[in-house]
């Protein structure tokens, strides 16, 4: 019978210091957002997004500069995917998308080509940024229910303050950078959560097996079995997907960018609090074997069955 080459790293030995590093990445993250905050696009903020190509390089100083004369004085023009291609960002205008097209097309030259025009009123904008911090919260919650059913609410508890965990950090990266956010990153902020929660699943169905299949009662060295003993399934699927998102960030051109980065950072950090907040959380609440197995109940009702 082949034996599997299972790693013995000390996880739980190390998780102060991983601790401590979240810690920092969190009260980092906090900060900027106090101070910063996000950088929301149009979808929250409302107003009007024009993609733009030229037949020839453009200076973005010169766009500025006429749309400034032209009262677009908090118009936002930054390059999109080449240096013939721009992007422009209005505030909410009185006029029609049509309209402001035409007056656009007017004051770059007949020459430009208009290839996309977005539009956002400032009552949508605000609908969809509450409509989206209700959605993440409720996939919290239901996440919570879903996990004290499954395992226990130790369990649970230690799943929720991973992927609050993560949801912090990714947005506190998107802040410090000033990534523009809108909803294709809130779509990705979403997904990370429903990509940690499963690797985290993972680690914690490995963790309640061992509980209940071994006679040690030293809670720290099972948790470290579990985590060594499903790191290659972890790494795997991590790398894979890495992969692929590296490829969309780098390849996908700048529409996905933003979506790209908030997976790639969710990954690696949903990774990461698998591993050792969401493990750790469950050891500093004091999780046993008792508290894993079935109640009398339970046992009644299994013996009960045809």
């Amino acid at each position: 019978m082949k034996v599997l080459n299972i790693p013995k790293i000390d996880f739980v030995g190390k998780r102060t210091y991983a601790i401590f590093a979240s810690v920092i990445l969190i009260v980092a993250s906090l900060f900027s957002l106090s101070t910063n905050g996000l950088k929301f696009g149009i979808d929250f903020t409302g107003g009007t997004l024009l993609e733009i190509g030229y037949s020839q390089e453009v200076d973005l100083a010169v766009v500025r500069a006429t749309l400034s004369k032209a009262n677009f004085k908090s118009a936002n023009v930054q390059y999109f995917g080449s240096t013939k291609e721009i992007l422009i960002r209005l505030e909410p205008q009185a006029i029609s998308s049509a309209k402001l097209s035409s007056k656009i097309i007017r004051l770059l030259g007949d020459s430009v080509d208009i290839r996309r025009v977005e539009f956002v009123g400032p009552k949508v904008g605000e609908e969809l940024t509450n409509d989206g911090g209700l959605a993440m919260l409720y996939a919290l919650i239901g996440i919570l229910i879903y996990v004290a059913f499954r395992f226990e609410y130790r369990f649970a508890l230690g799943s929720i303050s991973a992927l609050i965990h993560d949801v912090i950090i990714t947005l506190g990266i998107f802040s410090i950078l000033q990534v523009e956010f809108d909803l294709t990153v809130l779509a990705a902020i979403l997904a990370v959560i429903g990509y940690s929660l499963n690797d985290t699943i993972v680690v914690f169905d490995r963790i309640r097996e061992n509980f209940l299949s071994t006679r040690h009662t030293d809670a720290a060295k099972i948790i470290n079995g579990a985590l060594n003993q499903t790191l290659s399934r972890t790494i795997m699927t991590s790398v894979t997907t890495l992969l692929v998102l590296l490829a969309l960030f780098f390849l996908g051109g700048e529409i996905i960018h933003s979506f790209a980065l908030a997976l790639l950072i969710g990954v690696v950090v949903g990774t990461y609090s698998s591993i050792y907040v969401a493990s750790s959380m469950i050891l500093a609440l004091g999780i046993s074997k008792e508290d894993l197995l079935p109640s009398e109940k339970e046992e009644q009702a299994v013996d009960n069955r045809p």
